[in-house]
């Protein structure tokens, strides 16, 4: 057995030396002194937010300007789609599986033609397991859908055209 003044003896000789733990173990007893872990600076920096462009659309430079005019989106009678700058887009706001409808046999939220509101759900996506839904932003009528059901989907990847009343 350890008498209180060796124990207290013990504790200094550790505290002052560069041990950083002892054990001792006399008839039977035994003891353990530890110092306490030095608490090392932890220095954080700032998140560092990072930008990437959707997939399946790279950002080249201007390689080939000949090409752009090839590119040109083509409706289902051969002629030639414009582009209405007046449309607005619904985009993913995250990755993820694209859901027309809330089960496989249940009946779309929205189709070509239907109208909306700005709080109609227009899809589902799911991210991890947890099926998130998409509402419209705006009232107005859905022009076209821009993803095939079940189709994966990227952050701000466009979703629908609508057309805003």
């Amino acid at each position: 057995m350890f008498k209180l003044s060796e124990i207290k003896e013990l504790i200094k000789l550790v505290d002052q030396s560069s041990l950083q733990e002892l054990e001792i173990e006399n008839e039977g007893a035994r003891l353990s002194i530890r110092k306490p872990n030095k608490v090392e600076p932890l220095y954080v920096s700032a998140p560092v937010q990072h930008t990437y462009a959707p997939v399946g659309q790279p950002n080249y430079t201007n390689t080939a300007p000949a090409a752009a005019a090839l590119e040109v989106p083509v409706t289902a009678n051969g002629q030639a789609k414009q582009e209405d700058s007046s449309l607005h887009k619904i985009v993913s706001p995250m990755v993820g599986t694209f859901y027309q409808s809330a089960s496989p046999g249940s009946a779309p939220f929205v189709s070509v033609g239907s109208k909306v509101t700005d709080k109609s759900v227009v899809c589902i996506v799911e991210a991890m397991k947890l099926m998130n839904e998409i509402e419209a932003e705006v009232k107005g009528e859905i022009v076209e859908i821009l993803v095939e059901n079940g189709q994966l989907v990227e952050y701000g990847q466009p979703l629908f055209l609508v057309r805003p009343e």
